[in-house]
C-alpha cells in the first residue's frame, strides 16, 4: 500500500510541474506577442511545444495506470487553479 501511496504522490507532484511548465510558458508567450515578428507563429509554435512535452510527461508519469493519470491531472488543474488566482486579473 505504501508503494501504491508513494506513486500516486509522486504522479500529483509531476502534474504541478507539467502545469507550471505549460501554464509558465503560456504566460510567457502571451507576454512576448505584442513585440513579437510573426505572433501567430510564435503561438503555434509554443502551443504545439508545450502541449507535446505535457503529453509525452502524462505518458511517462502515467507509466500504464489510470489511477497516476488521474492523479496527475488533479495536480495540473490545481496548478491552472493556482495560477490564474495569482497572475489573472487582480491577481
Amino acid at each position: 500500500m505504501k508503494a501504491y501511496s508513494f506513486h500516486i504522490l509522486i504522479a500529483l507532484i509531476s502534474g504541478f510541474g507539467l502545469g507550471i511548465f505549460y501554464f509558465g510558458g503560456l504566460w510567457l508567450t502571451v507576454g512576448k506577442l505584442p513585440t513579437a515578428r510573426r505572433p501567430a507563429l510564435l503561438s503555434l509554435a509554443s502551443f504545439f511545444g508545450r502541449f507535446g512535452v505535457v503529453l509525452v510527461g502524462f505518458y511517462f508519469v502515467m507509466g500504464g495506470h489510470w489511477e497516476r493519470l488521474l492523479a496527475c491531472l488533479l495536480g495540473f488543474l490545481a496548478t491552472r487553479s493556482i495560477l490564474v488566482r495569482r497572475w489573472g486579473p487582480g491577481g
